[in-house]
């Protein structure tokens, strides 16, 4: 079995600033996770908690070394945010949304 998250690993959180984003964010921080960045466009420059926003998960890898990302934004938007995590070099990416549009679960 391959195991995909480590010590090397720091974590991006698309949607950090929203009600499900900080919940799951903040509570794997608290239990150890390397929590790097938050990604909320338009909520660049604030913070939660301490973890830094950024605008797009680009800045995220350059600027706070995120490698890994979890997805928490609404259906209509999330395969937009796992192809902008793929794009920006993310290898891993959590999204447990559910209700994606069935053409966007087609995309590549």
């Amino acid at each position: 079995m391959a195991i995909l998250v480590d010590d090397s690993t720091h974590l991006a959180v698309q949607g950090l600033t929203g009600r499900e984003g900080s919940f799951h964010g903040l509570r794997n921080k608290k239990y150890g996770t390397d929590l790097v960045a938050g990604v909320t466009p338009g909520k660049g420059g604030t913070d939660v908690e301490g973890v830094p926003i950024f605008d797009t998960v680009e800045e995220a890898v350059s600027e706070a070394g995120a490698n890994c990302s979890m997805v928490f934004v609404p259906p209509r938007v999330a395969a937009d945010a796992i192809l902008e995590a793929h794009d920006a070099g993310i290898s891993v990416i959590v999204a447990i949304t559910e209700g994606i549009p069935t053409m966007d679960m087609a995309r590549t």
